[in-house]
């Protein structure tokens, strides 16, 4: 099989399979784990061994343990724990920037904005989410333990293939800048999100996600990446939610997840040519997977699901406007400045 063939099978039946572990298991906020198997299974390298993962899972609770400790804070003195919010997402999105950190990177920032976002509706929230996350996980990198041998990378080639070179650094000062760009974008959302942390915290996962793109794109082409994958994901997750409605099952909705997901991952692996980046159809898929789970929660709760779906996908085009209009602002402003 090819190579590319198979890191789209890696990456669809990885995402898939988590579905069906969270939502089989009933563990809270079940979208969170296939999120995170995107995260990992995008990446054209074996799965982390037995250590990485433990070190990983260790981590994220070390992450949004910090989230725990400036819930109480953010209601007691909000000044200061807003000021200690931003510099930790200022740091994460520094930290973003290092190659192989991206994951450990958008872990952190969750940990300084969720985690005390749901402390202000309530604690037990904020345990809940938390263990939520560590669950899933823990979930995504099992799932990929698991895929991971029938899909394979190329290992035949890894020793005669050349090496490839060094991604260049990032001089400390540009560095700095796109951190500020994605602080900047992350904080209103955050903000926002302190409103209705039960309801907005999608929007907020979806905030910290575009400032995390947004350190990596270039002016010319942020418009398609954010808007567009946006819209496309919200395309996705109506028909996946039409699609369910021939067969409310749980296996039917894996299946359709792992038949989107392969298309997508298509895209990104440029097994059909296309002149979209691998960022663009990852984050499709990821905003997919958001309002999927969203929705099925509205289900649950007897909310009306499309009047939410409207509510809700129209909160995450206005972010995405608005981190597009950030980053135009804020780089014509530095423009000026340095033209001084």
């Amino acid at each position: 099989m090819p190579l590319a063939a198979r890191r789209c099978y890696r990456l669809a039946f990885t995402t898939a399979l988590s579905l069906a572990l969270c939502y089989g298991f009933d563990i809270g906020i079940p979208f969170v784990a296939p999120v995170f198997a995107v995260l990992l299974a995008a990446v054209p390298a074996p799965p982390p061994g037995a250590r990485a993962a433990l070190g990983l899972v260790l981590f994220i609770g070390a992450a949004l343990g910090v989230g725990i400790l400036i819930g109480p804070l953010l209601q007691q003195a909000p000044f200061t724990a807003l000021l200690i919010i931003a510099l930790g997402v200022f740091f994460s999105n520094r930290l973003a920037l290092k190659p192989g950190k991206a994951l450990p990177a958008t872990l952190l920032a969750l940990g300084f904005t969720a985690i005390p976002a749901a402390d202000v509706a309530s604690s037990a929230l904020a345990s809940a989410l938390r263990e939520a996350l560590v669950f899933g996980m823990a979930v995504a990198i099992l799932c990929l333990w698991l895929v991971y041998p029938l899909f394979p990378e190329d290992t035949h080639t890894v020793g005669s293939a050349r090496p490839k070179p060094p991604t260049p650094a990032i001089p400390p000062a540009e560095g700095n800048w796109l951190s500020l760009r994605a602080t900047l974008i992350v904080l209103p959302a955050f903000v926002f999100t302190l409103t209705n942390p039960t309801t907005n915290l999608p929007f907020l996962v979806k905030s910290i996600l575009l400032g995390r793109e947004a350190t990596a794109l270039k002016m010319r082409s942020a418009g398609l990446e954010l808007v567009g994958s946006t819209f496309l994901g919200g395309i996705c997750a109506l028909l996946v939610w039409w699609c369910l409605g021939l067969a409310v099952e749980l296996w039917f909705f894996a299946a359709w997840i792992l038949l989107v997901s392969l298309l997508l991952a298509a895209g990104c692996y440029q097994v059909f040519r296309n002149r979209f980046s691998p960022g663009f159809w990852n984050n499709t898929l990821i905003n997919m997977l958001i309002l999927l789970g969203a929705a099925v929660q509205d289900s649950a709760l007897g909310n009306d699901v499309y009047r939410a779906f409207v509510v809700r996908m129209a909160l995450f085009l206005l972010v995405a406007g608005y981190a597009l209009l950030a980053m135009y602002l804020l780089e014509g402003w530095r423009q000026r400045v340095l033209l001084r």
